[in-house]
């Protein structure tokens, strides 16, 4: 995944994503045995887009500090927590 893509999926309205094509982050499993890079490209590979997903019924949009913590240390947190 390049540079554009992600930012193209980081611009989406959330407002105007239809909830039910959203992923539900709860249907999401990733084996924690699996190397740091791997567990991020298979979490991006099953949620999607990973700035926009769902909770059950609610539509998530995620926004990630350009000058803080990186993506890939948001991806590994949430990855630790499912």
């Amino acid at each position: 995944m390049d540079a554009v893509i992600l930012e193209q999926m980081r611009n989406v309205d959330i407002r105007a994503v239809d909830p039910a094509m959203l992923v539900d982050i709860n249907d999401v499993y990733v084996d924690q045995d699996l190397p740091r890079r791997e567990r991020i490209r298979e979490f991006v590979r099953q949620i999607g887009n990973p700035y926009c997903f769902r909770v059950g019924k609610i539509a998530v949009k995620v926004n990630y500090a350009r000058n803080g913590v990186t993506l890939d240390d948001r991806l590994e947190s949430m990855l630790v927590k499912l």
